[in-house]
């Protein structure tokens, strides 16, 4: 972990205001080098403002347990910027390209088999993962520019400030993306090709019923 999560002091943590409809590759490249770093971020998605780290920082995911007191048997998901990408880290039929490839990228977390890249601690004892391409620039440009999937669990608030405010002491950088209320995204598992809505949230699930 970096000094700055370590310090315990708010003051340390950087809040950045990026661009929502044109990111600034400057900012988004610093956002990268400090999850490659080992990192914490609180980042905006198309549901809510999220808490992550790179997906292969097991200190980082470990934090974010204990940030959000969440038990280690229910994984948190993650981000990915493409569906060639999450065919690394899952396994994907053609019924589930192509019905992703329709809702995506949307507010929708997907439950699928997991592959052998994705860290033990991630997976349930199924097997499976949640994975989510949000619709929202600045969660892909970070995604696309670390070369890797981030941890996506919910900051709990719709302003950024605020999560300075209460997460400060844990996190590297706040990203400022605007003020906007939460909507959970729609969970849908796509195991064994039968999809089953386990949350319904802000995706419509009018076509898995």
């Amino acid at each position: 972990m970096t000094k700055t999560r370590n310090s315990g002091s708010a003051g340390k943590t950087v809040m950045l205001s990026v661009n929502p409809e044109n990111p600034q590759k400057r900012h988004i490249n610093r956002v990268s080098q400090v999850l490659d770093q080992g990192g914490l971020i609180a980042y905006p998605t198309d549901t809510f403002y999220g808490i992550g780290c790179d997906l292969f920082n097991k200190r980082g995911i470990q934090a974010i347990y204990r940030l959000k007191n969440r038990p280690l048997k229910k994984p948190f998901s993650f981000v990915c910027d493409s569906l060639k990408e999450i065919s690394r880290y899952a396994l994907v039929s053609n019924y589930a390209y192509k019905t992703m490839k329709r809702l995506m990228p949307g507010p929708y977390t997907f439950i699928l088999e997991g592959t052998r890249l994705v860290p033990r601690i991630m997976l349930t004892k199924r097997k499976t993962v949640g994975i989510r391409v949000p619709d929202n620039r600045i969660a892909l440009s970070i995604v696309q520019t670390l070369g890797r999937p981030i941890i996506s669990t919910s900051a709990g608030y719709d302003d950024p400030w605020e999560i300075k405010e209460t997460y400060g002491s844990y996190l590297d950088i706040v990203i400022d993306g605007g003020v906007f209320n939460q909507s959970p995204s729609s969970v849908v598992s796509l195991i064994g090709d039968r999809p089953e809505i386990i949350r319904e949230g802000k995706g419509d699930i009018s076509s898995f019923l």
